[in-house]
């Protein structure tokens, strides 16, 4: 893999994960509503998930759903109601003291686990292996685009629990707590709208 193509890469991974998607959302209303220490394990599940997801499709994962178009279907809508689930306890957090939903964050398995029915992921993992992967040398370059996805997506989702965390004194109030769980419960449900658009 040359120079040029690491470079592009390296922006496509930054861009791809820094802008807003569902772990992102969830990353930040749990920095807002636990803290950064408590969000970490969090923060590692999507960001080693995601990595094992990018080599697993550079592996072949990606050609199962055109083996079984059944299986995308599934995908779809399993992740979409899962999301809404999420929404809806976000929704419902009250924060550390008090919270009327879900009670810790994330943990570093179902993060992790959580990147395999992410719309986004799927996109972003399909992207970088199709764009930026050259068949000359094609183990080593996975290997290659995993690691750059690696160490450009860490710090990208744990910028968006940090901000989330220095949000907490804003958002000390209950009701301004509230209303900020209720936003980002809408921005997780407005996520689904490429899926929604696409069973049309």
């Amino acid at each position: 893999m040359t120079l040029d193509l690491i470079l592009a890469l390296t922006a496509y991974a930054f861009v791809t994960s820094i802008t807003p998607g569902p772990n992102n959302t969830m990353l930040l209303a749990s920095g807002v509503n636990f803290g950064f220490g408590p969000t970490f394990p969090h923060i590692l599940g999507v960001n080693l998930g995601f990595s094992v997801m990018v080599l697993a499709v550079g592996l072949g994962a990606g050609g199962a759903f055109v083996a079984f178009p059944l299986l995308h279907e599934l995908l779809r809508y399993g992740g979409a109601a899962y999301l809404l689930y999420l929404a809806w306890r976000i929704a419902r957090s009250g924060g550390v003291n008090g919270a009327a939903g879900r009670a810790e964050p994330m943990t570093f398995l179902q993060a992790a686990a959580f990147q395999w029915i992410n719309p986004k992921t799927w996109i972003m993992a399909i992207g970088a292996i199709t764009a930026y992967t050259p068949e000359s040398g094609y183990f080593v370059n996975i290997l290659v685009v995993t690691l750059v996805f690696t160490l450009i997506n860490g710090p990208c989702v744990a910028a968006w629990a940090g901000f989330g965390t220095l949000l907490q004194r804003l958002l000390a109030r209950p009701a301004w707590l509230r209303a900020f769980n209720v936003a980002m419960a809408l921005l997780l449900v407005g996520s689904l709208y490429p899926i929604l658009i696409m069973a049309l």
